[in-house]
Protein backbone atom coordinates (compact mmCIF):
# COMPACT_ATOMS: atom_id res chain seq x y z
CA UNK A 1 0.00 0.00 0.00
CA UNK A 2 2.98 2.38 0.89
CA UNK A 3 4.94 1.69 -2.52
CA UNK A 4 1.35 2.14 -4.49
CA UNK A 5 1.09 5.68 -2.73
CA UNK A 6 4.38 6.72 -2.89
CA UNK A 7 3.99 5.96 -6.60
CA UNK A 8 1.08 7.87 -7.30
CA UNK A 9 2.82 11.11 -5.53
CA UNK A 10 5.84 10.75 -7.94
CA UNK A 11 3.19 10.68 -10.97
CA UNK A 12 1.80 14.07 -10.02
CA UNK A 13 4.75 15.62 -9.59
CA UNK A 14 6.10 15.20 -12.84
CA UNK A 15 3.07 16.28 -14.28
CA UNK A 16 3.10 19.36 -12.49
CA UNK A 17 6.75 19.84 -13.34
CA UNK A 18 5.62 19.52 -17.22
CA UNK A 19 3.08 21.99 -16.78
CA UNK A 20 5.51 24.54 -15.48
CA UNK A 21 7.57 23.54 -17.82
CA UNK A 22 5.50 24.92 -20.68
CA UNK A 23 4.55 27.91 -19.18
CA UNK A 24 7.98 29.13 -19.03
CA UNK A 25 8.73 28.32 -22.10
CA UNK A 26 9.94 31.65 -23.49
CA UNK A 27 7.57 33.34 -25.79
CA UNK A 28 9.91 34.42 -28.01
CA UNK A 29 10.83 30.98 -29.51
CA UNK A 30 7.29 30.35 -30.66
CA UNK A 31 6.82 30.10 -33.97
CA UNK A 32 4.62 33.02 -35.96
CA UNK A 33 1.14 31.95 -36.69
CA UNK A 34 2.23 31.52 -40.64
CA UNK A 35 4.81 29.08 -38.92
CA UNK A 36 3.12 27.41 -36.84
CA UNK A 37 0.68 26.38 -40.26
CA UNK A 38 3.42 25.54 -42.16
CA UNK A 39 4.87 23.77 -38.82
CA UNK A 40 2.00 21.81 -38.08
CA UNK A 41 1.87 17.70 -39.17
CA UNK A 42 -0.22 17.03 -41.88
CA UNK A 43 -2.19 13.55 -41.58
CA UNK A 44 -0.49 10.48 -43.39
CA UNK A 45 -2.61 9.44 -46.50
CA UNK A 46 -3.27 6.36 -44.86
CA UNK A 47 -5.07 8.49 -41.67
CA UNK A 48 -8.81 7.88 -41.82
CA UNK A 49 -9.35 11.79 -40.36
CA UNK A 50 -8.82 14.44 -43.51
CA UNK A 51 -6.70 17.09 -43.86
CA UNK A 52 -7.44 20.86 -42.89
CA UNK A 53 -8.23 23.54 -45.27
CA UNK A 54 -6.02 25.29 -43.46
CA UNK A 55 -3.07 22.67 -43.40
CA UNK A 56 -3.35 22.46 -47.26
CA UNK A 57 -3.65 26.36 -48.17
CA UNK A 58 -0.30 27.87 -48.89
CA UNK A 59 1.08 30.64 -47.21
CA UNK A 60 1.37 33.90 -48.76
CA UNK A 61 4.37 35.72 -48.66
CA UNK A 62 3.86 38.47 -51.74
CA UNK A 63 4.07 42.10 -50.55
CA UNK A 64 0.50 43.94 -49.94
CA UNK A 65 -0.24 46.21 -52.48
CA UNK A 66 0.29 49.82 -51.52
CA UNK A 67 -2.36 51.92 -50.30
CA UNK A 68 -2.60 55.25 -48.46
CA UNK A 69 -2.25 53.23 -45.26
CA UNK A 70 0.10 51.33 -46.44
CA UNK A 71 2.97 53.75 -47.77
CA UNK A 72 6.52 52.90 -48.94
CA UNK A 73 9.34 54.11 -46.01
CA UNK A 74 11.69 56.13 -48.71
CA UNK A 75 11.64 57.86 -52.20
CA UNK A 76 13.34 55.12 -53.37
CA UNK A 77 10.37 52.65 -52.90
CA UNK A 78 8.14 54.66 -55.53
CA UNK A 79 8.27 54.57 -59.13
CA UNK A 80 8.55 58.01 -61.12
CA UNK A 81 4.77 58.21 -62.06
CA UNK A 82 3.96 57.10 -58.34
CA UNK A 83 6.17 60.12 -56.56
CA UNK A 84 4.27 63.59 -57.96
CA UNK A 85 6.72 65.98 -55.69
CA UNK A 86 5.34 68.55 -53.44
CA UNK A 87 3.24 69.93 -55.44
CA UNK A 88 0.80 67.01 -56.42
CA UNK A 89 -1.32 65.54 -53.34
CA UNK A 90 -1.96 61.73 -54.01
CA UNK A 91 -5.35 60.33 -52.97
CA UNK A 92 -7.20 57.36 -53.15
CA UNK A 93 -8.39 56.35 -56.86
CA UNK A 94 -11.77 57.04 -57.64
CA UNK A 95 -14.40 54.74 -58.91
CA UNK A 96 -15.35 57.35 -61.51
CA UNK A 97 -13.74 60.69 -62.81
CA UNK A 98 -13.59 63.47 -60.58
CA UNK A 99 -12.93 67.23 -61.69
CA UNK A 100 -11.06 68.02 -58.66
CA UNK A 101 -10.51 71.82 -60.50
CA UNK A 102 -13.97 72.38 -60.61
CA UNK A 103 -14.62 71.47 -56.72
CA UNK A 104 -11.47 74.07 -56.06
CA UNK A 105 -13.71 76.45 -57.86
CA UNK A 106 -17.01 75.67 -55.85
CA UNK A 107 -14.76 75.71 -52.48
CA UNK A 108 -12.87 78.97 -53.20
CA UNK A 109 -16.68 80.34 -53.77
CA UNK A 110 -17.52 79.02 -50.30
CA UNK A 111 -15.09 80.32 -48.29
CA UNK A 112 -13.04 77.53 -47.78
CA UNK A 113 -9.19 78.18 -49.17
CA UNK A 114 -7.65 75.53 -47.53
CA UNK A 115 -9.87 72.76 -49.20
CA UNK A 116 -9.84 74.43 -51.91
CA UNK A 117 -6.08 73.71 -52.22
CA UNK A 118 -6.65 70.63 -51.05
CA UNK A 119 -8.62 69.91 -54.35
CA UNK A 120 -6.30 72.06 -56.71
CA UNK A 121 -3.28 69.72 -55.56
CA UNK A 122 -5.08 66.10 -56.46
CA UNK A 123 -5.91 67.94 -59.57
CA UNK A 124 -1.81 68.15 -60.30
CA UNK A 125 -1.60 64.51 -59.08
CA UNK A 126 -4.42 63.23 -61.58
CA UNK A 127 -2.60 65.56 -64.68
CA UNK A 128 -0.39 62.77 -65.05
CA UNK A 129 1.77 63.79 -68.37
CA UNK A 130 -1.97 65.75 -69.62
CA UNK A 131 -0.13 69.16 -70.55
CA UNK A 132 -3.05 70.67 -70.71
CA UNK A 133 -4.62 69.56 -67.70
CA UNK A 134 -1.36 70.32 -65.61
CA UNK A 135 -1.42 73.98 -66.52
CA UNK A 136 -5.11 73.96 -65.49
CA UNK A 137 -4.57 72.66 -62.32
CA UNK A 138 -1.56 74.75 -61.60
CA UNK A 139 -3.02 78.24 -62.38
CA UNK A 140 -5.70 77.69 -60.27
CA UNK A 141 -3.20 76.00 -57.32
CA UNK A 142 -1.35 79.47 -57.99
CA UNK A 143 -4.48 81.22 -57.64
CA UNK A 144 -5.53 79.60 -54.69
CA UNK A 145 -1.91 79.56 -53.28
CA UNK A 146 -1.60 83.70 -53.95
CA UNK A 147 -5.26 84.10 -51.87
CA UNK A 148 -4.55 82.65 -49.16
CA UNK A 149 -0.77 83.31 -48.93
CA UNK A 150 1.03 81.10 -49.42
CA UNK A 151 3.79 82.59 -52.00
CA UNK A 152 6.06 79.51 -51.53
CA UNK A 153 3.76 77.42 -52.71
CA UNK A 154 3.10 79.65 -55.86
CA UNK A 155 6.67 79.84 -56.83
CA UNK A 156 7.16 76.33 -56.35
CA UNK A 157 4.09 75.95 -59.03
CA UNK A 158 5.50 78.45 -61.51
CA UNK A 159 8.21 76.59 -61.46
CA UNK A 160 6.38 73.43 -62.45
CA UNK A 161 5.30 75.77 -65.28
CA UNK A 162 8.41 76.77 -66.55
CA UNK A 163 9.32 72.86 -66.44
CA UNK A 164 6.51 71.88 -68.37
CA UNK A 165 6.69 75.25 -70.82
CA UNK A 166 10.22 75.62 -71.04
CA UNK A 167 10.29 78.30 -73.92
CA UNK A 168 8.48 80.79 -72.43
CA UNK A 169 10.16 83.19 -69.60
CA UNK A 170 7.06 84.28 -67.84
CA UNK A 171 6.47 81.44 -65.65
CA UNK A 172 10.45 82.04 -63.87
CA UNK A 173 9.61 85.60 -64.33
CA UNK A 174 6.65 85.30 -61.60
CA UNK A 175 8.51 83.22 -59.51
CA UNK A 176 11.49 85.11 -59.32
CA UNK A 177 8.90 88.45 -58.03
CA UNK A 178 7.12 86.16 -55.35
CA UNK A 179 11.02 84.90 -54.58
CA UNK A 180 11.94 88.72 -53.75
CA UNK A 181 9.16 89.03 -51.87
CA UNK A 182 10.00 86.06 -49.86
CA UNK A 183 13.56 87.62 -49.34
CA UNK A 184 14.80 84.79 -51.36
CA UNK A 185 17.49 86.64 -53.31
CA UNK A 186 19.46 84.37 -54.98
CA UNK A 187 16.41 82.64 -55.81
CA UNK A 188 15.11 85.30 -57.36
CA UNK A 189 18.32 85.87 -58.88
CA UNK A 190 18.61 82.64 -60.92
CA UNK A 191 14.81 82.46 -62.01
CA UNK A 192 15.48 85.76 -63.48
CA UNK A 193 18.72 85.06 -65.14
CA UNK A 194 17.00 82.41 -66.90
CA UNK A 195 14.29 83.96 -68.27
CA UNK A 196 16.50 86.37 -69.61
CA UNK A 197 18.25 83.75 -71.18
CA UNK A 198 15.06 82.27 -73.00
CA UNK A 199 14.06 85.58 -74.38
CA UNK A 200 16.68 88.83 -74.19
CA UNK A 201 14.05 91.10 -75.59
CA UNK A 202 11.47 90.99 -73.20
CA UNK A 203 11.58 94.32 -70.86
CA UNK A 204 9.78 92.51 -67.68
CA UNK A 205 12.78 90.26 -67.40
CA UNK A 206 15.48 93.15 -66.93
CA UNK A 207 12.91 94.58 -64.88
CA UNK A 208 12.15 91.63 -62.21
CA UNK A 209 16.04 91.11 -62.11
CA UNK A 210 16.88 94.79 -61.16
CA UNK A 211 14.57 94.15 -58.74
CA UNK A 212 16.39 91.36 -56.74
CA UNK A 213 19.58 92.96 -57.75
CA UNK A 214 17.73 96.10 -55.55
CA UNK A 215 16.68 94.13 -53.24
CA UNK A 216 20.38 92.55 -52.36
CA UNK A 217 21.52 96.03 -52.03
CA UNK A 218 23.42 95.42 -55.75
CA UNK A 219 23.17 99.22 -56.78
CA UNK A 220 25.31 99.15 -59.75
CA UNK A 221 23.78 96.16 -61.44
CA UNK A 222 19.59 97.49 -60.76
CA UNK A 223 20.65 100.61 -62.15
CA UNK A 224 22.11 98.66 -65.25
CA UNK A 225 19.44 96.18 -65.65
CA UNK A 226 16.56 98.86 -65.37
CA UNK A 227 17.91 100.76 -67.84
CA UNK A 228 17.77 97.79 -70.25
CA UNK A 229 14.56 97.67 -69.19
CA UNK A 230 13.50 100.79 -70.12
CA UNK A 231 15.53 100.73 -73.18
CA UNK A 232 12.99 98.21 -74.80
CA UNK A 233 10.43 99.84 -73.59
CA UNK A 234 10.82 103.68 -72.76
CA UNK A 235 6.94 103.47 -71.67
CA UNK A 236 7.57 101.09 -68.66
CA UNK A 237 6.56 103.25 -65.67
CA UNK A 238 7.58 100.80 -62.89
CA UNK A 239 11.05 100.31 -64.54
CA UNK A 240 11.72 104.10 -64.47
CA UNK A 241 9.98 104.26 -61.18
CA UNK A 242 12.28 101.20 -60.14
CA UNK A 243 15.51 103.07 -61.50
CA UNK A 244 15.03 106.26 -59.94
CA UNK A 245 14.38 104.40 -56.75
CA UNK A 246 17.89 102.65 -57.31
CA UNK A 247 19.43 105.92 -58.18
CA UNK A 248 17.89 107.94 -54.43
CA UNK A 249 19.59 105.09 -52.51
CA UNK A 250 22.87 105.62 -54.62
CA UNK A 251 22.95 109.38 -53.79
CA UNK A 252 22.16 110.17 -57.76
CA UNK A 253 19.24 112.60 -56.51
CA UNK A 254 19.13 114.46 -60.06
CA UNK A 255 19.27 111.37 -61.78
CA UNK A 256 16.33 110.24 -59.43
CA UNK A 257 14.23 113.18 -60.28
CA UNK A 258 14.58 112.93 -63.75
CA UNK A 259 13.58 109.10 -63.95
CA UNK A 260 10.60 109.42 -61.26
CA UNK A 261 9.10 112.55 -62.97
CA UNK A 262 8.87 110.57 -66.37
CA UNK A 263 7.35 107.75 -64.21
CA UNK A 264 4.49 109.77 -62.53
CA UNK A 265 3.58 110.89 -65.93
CA UNK A 266 3.58 107.96 -67.18
CA UNK A 267 1.64 105.99 -63.50
CA UNK A 268 -0.41 109.39 -62.14
CA UNK A 269 -2.69 107.41 -60.21
CA UNK A 270 0.18 105.35 -58.42
CA UNK A 271 0.46 107.04 -54.59
CA UNK A 272 4.31 105.48 -54.29
CA UNK A 273 5.81 106.95 -57.21
CA UNK A 274 4.62 110.46 -56.60
CA UNK A 275 6.02 109.82 -53.07
CA UNK A 276 9.41 108.54 -54.35
CA UNK A 277 9.40 111.60 -56.29
CA UNK A 278 8.72 113.95 -53.38
CA UNK A 279 11.68 112.33 -51.86
CA UNK A 280 14.07 113.57 -54.58
CA UNK A 281 12.72 116.95 -54.71
CA UNK A 282 13.37 117.46 -51.62
CA UNK A 283 16.99 115.90 -51.20
CA UNK A 284 17.79 118.75 -54.47
CA UNK A 285 15.78 121.43 -52.21
CA UNK A 286 13.31 121.99 -54.38
CA UNK A 287 10.67 121.90 -51.01
CA UNK A 288 7.19 123.15 -52.68
CA UNK A 289 7.68 120.61 -55.70
CA UNK A 290 8.39 117.99 -53.04
CA UNK A 291 5.33 118.87 -51.11
CA UNK A 292 3.37 118.56 -53.87
CA UNK A 293 3.83 115.07 -54.69
CA UNK A 294 4.16 114.21 -51.37
CA UNK A 295 0.38 116.00 -51.14
CA UNK A 296 -0.50 113.89 -54.10
CA UNK A 297 0.75 110.96 -53.00
CA UNK A 298 -1.37 110.88 -49.57
CA UNK A 299 -4.68 111.40 -51.85
CA UNK A 300 -3.80 108.81 -54.23
CA UNK A 301 -2.82 106.62 -50.90
CA UNK A 302 -4.55 107.47 -47.99
CA UNK A 303 -3.39 104.93 -45.80
CA UNK A 304 0.44 105.46 -47.18
CA UNK A 305 2.23 106.52 -43.57
CA UNK A 306 5.58 106.92 -45.36
CA UNK A 307 3.80 109.44 -47.56
CA UNK A 308 1.85 110.68 -44.78
CA UNK A 309 4.84 111.51 -42.46
CA UNK A 310 7.30 113.38 -45.55
CA UNK A 311 4.05 115.54 -46.10
CA UNK A 312 3.82 116.59 -42.50
CA UNK A 313 7.58 117.42 -42.37
CA UNK A 314 7.78 119.37 -45.32
CA UNK A 315 4.93 121.05 -44.12
CA UNK A 316 6.87 121.60 -40.82
CA UNK A 317 9.87 122.57 -42.12
CA UNK A 318 8.13 125.19 -44.74
CA UNK A 319 6.07 126.79 -41.59
CA UNK A 320 9.54 126.76 -39.62
CA UNK A 321 11.06 128.36 -42.28
CA UNK A 322 8.57 131.26 -42.60
CA UNK A 323 8.77 131.64 -38.79
CA UNK A 324 12.71 132.34 -39.01
CA UNK A 325 12.07 134.80 -42.01
CA UNK A 326 9.83 136.39 -39.76
CA UNK A 327 12.22 136.29 -37.04
CA UNK A 328 15.17 137.50 -38.79
CA UNK A 329 12.56 140.41 -40.13
CA UNK A 330 14.05 139.68 -43.85
CA UNK A 331 18.12 139.41 -43.43
CA UNK A 332 19.39 138.84 -46.36
CA UNK A 333 22.05 136.41 -44.78
CA UNK A 334 20.89 136.06 -41.55
CA UNK A 335 23.88 133.34 -41.12
CA UNK A 336 26.68 136.04 -41.24
CA UNK A 337 27.26 138.58 -38.31
CA UNK A 338 26.65 142.05 -39.27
Amino acid sequence: MRNTILSACFAALSLAACDAGQSRRPQGFLPSEPNRLENRALPLPSSPEPATAAALLPVRTEALPVTADRLPETIEDLSPSEFAGPLALAHEEHLYPVDHVARADALRAEGDLSGALTEARRAVHDAGDDFDAEEKALDTLIHLARLSGQKQLAARAYGELARIFPDGPEPLVQQARLLIELGDTEAALRSAEAAIELDPEYPETYQVLGRAHLAAGQLDEAIVRFKQAVHLDPYHGYALNNLGLAYLRSGQDALAAESLAQAAYLLPHVGFVHNNLGLAYERLGRYEEARMAFDTATRLSPRDSKARLNLERVNREARASVDLQALLGGRKDPGCPE
